[in-house]
């Protein structure tokens, strides 16, 4: 019998017959998706912003792969699941990654970069880059929509990103119990687009940190959008008298920012009188209704101003619920005078958790947390990676996507419904022919989808 080999698999029979496979398919590739998804990047100017942001030191007698082209193929790699730069070193051969990145999928003088050159790229990025970059995001962000809007809601949410070895500004965190990068997300709340990503150290920051972020936030959004009202929202990490006076001074802007309900001498008792009479109104209900009520909660407004808070106009709301398992009193402190505390608490602070699930498609889906590199700079630009993969994604099912049944998908069912298809490629001297399975259960949509942008594309002007 003889023994198998990387060029040959074998498995038990089948209808009395052997069964073998090697590796002599031709030019395949198992990542049909990475096609679809460049799509959405030819509709899109954020990797041309990006490359853009790049200050590019080589010199041009020795560049195989321009900053464009490795930020193409990195971004589309981990929008397709690849979520390190190793993976390059198999997939720059792949004939639709190529392809992808606007290269012969056959030739094998155009193949894409391999990892050592990420290696080089990241170490050579600078923080001027990292700014730049950042920024980018922002201009995307704006530049998505066709007219100003008339108000959108800027989320904050710091996220843990764990830390193994000796990495710069790695440090340790009370409440990960362990040490990690601490970084700020910015989405817009009412759709789910990323604005921006600041990679930080794993380190509660100050109120002047925060601020300073926000405000050059700000300050890029108004260049284009003057009037339109912002809702800045964060839990009690962001109720800090810097962040209140920067939106504060903003015309066209308020602030719901959470407030914690640590300090029982002073807030707990604010709220005390509405708990008691919570308390009454659940025992009394548990016992007059079937089947018996889990929690009661009513709204109020809390007397409360904080020293730190000199010359800020402010309104503390409180949420006083008891269920059974006790009080749980919730504080928020905001700028917004015309709404009921009901109102800004159910409808303006509580939907702010779903930022959670797009913190949860950026780390779990496109591998935002991976962050292994030494140098925390090289870190960053992972960031960066998995932020781009994030808004290809996202405007993949907001725009290809729309009315299906994908469009609310998190990027791992499209990666493994839309993405993960063989691939025959076959080319001619006039054209290339790709060949998908003939049992693949999404041909509708494919064809539904590639129609969507192909006429998108025909459309557009230049």
């Amino acid at each position: 019998m003889t023994q198998c080999t990387q060029e040959q698999l074998r498995f038990h029979p089948a209808n009395g017959k052997t069964i073998r496979a090697d590796f002599n398919g031709g030019e395949l590739s198992s990542d049909f998706g990475a096609l679809l998804l460049r799509q959405s990047l030819l509709q899109s100017d954020l990797i041309r912003r990006m490359a853009e942001a790049v200050h590019d030191k080589r010199h041009p007698s020795y560049i195989d792969h321009s900053i464009q082209d490795l930020l193409t193929q990195r971004t589309l790699q981990v929008a397709c699941g690849y979520e390190d730069a190793n993976d390059s070193n198999h997939l720059r051969k792949d004939p639709i990654f190529k392809m992808a990145t606007g290269r012969d999928p056959l030739n094998p003088d155009q193949h894409l970069a391999a990892a050592a050159t990420f290696t080089r790229l990241g170490q050579a990025i600078s923080n001027k880059d990292i700014y730049r970059m950042a920024k980018a995001f922002v201009d995307h962000f704006v530049c998505s929509y066709e007219q100003p809007p008339s108000a959108i809601i800027i989320d904050l949410d710091h996220t843990s990103a764990t830390t193994y070895g000796n990495q710069q500004m790695s440090l340790f965190h009370g409440k990960y119990n362990d040490y990690c990068y601490l970084p700020l997300l910015i989405f817009e709340g009412l759709t789910g687009q990323l604005i921006t990503a600041i990679l930080r150290p794993g380190k509660t920051p100050t109120g002047k940190e925060n601020a300073a972020i926000l405000k050059r936030v700000i300050h890029v959004i108004r260049q284009r959008w003057p009037k339109t009202h912002l809702l800045v929202r964060g839990d009690s990490h962001f109720s800090q008298p810097e962040m209140m006076r920067v939106i504060q001074d903003e015309p066209h802007a308020d602030f719901v920012f959470g407030k914690g309900a640590g300090d029982k001498k002073v807030l707990r008792p604010k709220a005390e009188k509405a708990l008691k009479e919570a308390r009454q109104k659940l025992a009394l209900n548990r016992i007059h209704s079937d089947p018996a009520p889990y929690s009661f909660k009513q709204y109020g407004e809390a007397d409360y101003q904080a020293a730190s808070w000199d010359g800020l106009d402010t309104r503390v709301i409180y949420k006083a619920e008891v269920n059974q398992d006790g009080d749980n009193p919730r504080f928020v402190v905001t700028s917004i005078k015309a709404a009921s505390a009901k109102t800004i608490y159910e409808e303006l602070y509580c939907p702010r958790g779903q930022d959670e699930n797009y913190i949860k498609h950026l780390k779990n889906d496109l591998s935002g947390d991976r962050l292994s590199d030494q140098s925390f700079k090289a870190n960053h630009l992972r960031l960066f990676y998995a932020c781009a993969a994030y808004v290809v994604h996202h405007d993949f099912r907001s725009q290809a996507l729309k009315g299906t049944s994908l469009e609310k998908a998190q990027p791992s069912t499209v990666i493994a419904t839309l993405c993960k298809i063989a691939v025959k490629v076959v080319e001619y001297k006039d054209r290339i022919k790709l060949h998908l399975p003939s049992s693949s259960p999404f041909k509708a949509l494919l064809r539904d989808v590639t129609e969507f942008f192909y006429r998108r594309l025909r459309s557009k002007p230049g």
